[in-house]
């Protein structure tokens, strides 16, 4: 027969079920944190965000999430890159999963770190009902998203009494034969959208706002790399949205602003499109 110890304490206050693995020689199990590094600039990291960062053994990140955040992390944390392209999926979003709880289960502090906040179109839902699934302790840390972190950096209010009574967060990117946004309920007047995903399917959010009703002259805002060091801004109407992001080669990530208040958009870095 395998030994024993001559006597294990039951658990109590004291001992409790860490003390208890490790007298059988167990690995702790550990935990995952969905943590989101907001819109690029590390200084909007919340507090709590950052004590995830420094206390993280694995940080699983996507394309989003900028040196200047990784940096936070503990010196010691093993970094994973898992990000994602549009046409590039490096890494399918189970194989994600999978690992997550596998780190987690090996004992260690896991970290997803998404850009902006995880539960605004970062499959952050997805992420936490697969490792709920597992048996893992798992916490979720909300973060500065990009509509808001990129709209006040370039000096955009979403909402504005004058101007936009609603604001609407919408992706113009759709799952393969899925439903894509409804342009026409979202063309209202004073009704601000902010659309992320928007670059590659620009001339398709154009026409279908159009279509919708939306006025050809609404005021376009389309705010790349936000919050950060190469922050560009490029401005101008609706119906020269898709004309406007190929002049001006805008990559991204970026997020689009469609509405009066997008006539907001302060930066030395602005180029105005002619009206169309």
């Amino acid at each position: 027969m395998p030994a024993f110890p001559a006597a294990i304490p039951s658990p109590s206050a004291s001992t409790g079920a860490s003390a208890m693995l490790r007298l059988l020689n167990r690995p702790e199990p550990g935990v995952v944190s969905l943590v989101g590094a907001g819109p690029g600039d590390p200084e909007l990291l919340t507090l709590k965000a950052l004590r995830a960062l420094q206390e993280a053994d694995v940080v699983i990140h996507d394309r989003l999430a900028p040196t200047a955040v990784l940096d936070r992390a503990r010196a010691e944390a093993r970094r994973i890159y898992v990000g994602k392209r549009r046409g590039e999926h490096s890494v399918p979003q189970e194989e994600i999963a999978a690992l997550m709880v596998a780190e987690a289960r090996a004992g260690r502090r896991v970290v997803r770190l998404k850009g902006g906040d995880p539960f605004v179109f970062g499959r952050g839902g997805e992420e936490l009902e697969a490792v709920r699934a597992a048996g893992i302790e798992v916490d979720v840390v909300p973060g500065i998203t990009a509509a808001l972190g990129c709209a006040a950096a370039a000096g955009i209010p979403l909402t504005h009494r004058d101007q936009a009574q609603a604001v609407t967060f919408v992706t113009a990117e759709t799952r393969a034969g899925g439903t894509g946004p409804d342009w026409a309920s979202l063309s209202a007047a004073n009704h601000t959208l902010a659309i992320y995903m928007g670059v590659a399917g620009a001339a398709a959010v154009q026409a279908g706002l159009l279509e919708g009703g939306r006025a050809a002259d609404t005021p376009v805002a389309v705010i790349e790399n936000g919050s950060r060091p190469d922050q560009r801004i490029v401005t101008g109407r609706l119906d020269g949205l898709a004309r406007l992001i190929a002049r001006e080669k805008v990559v991204s990530p970026a997020l689009l602003i469609v509405g009066e208040v997008a006539a907001w958009a302060q930066s030395q870095a602005v180029v105005q499109e002619a009206a169309a």
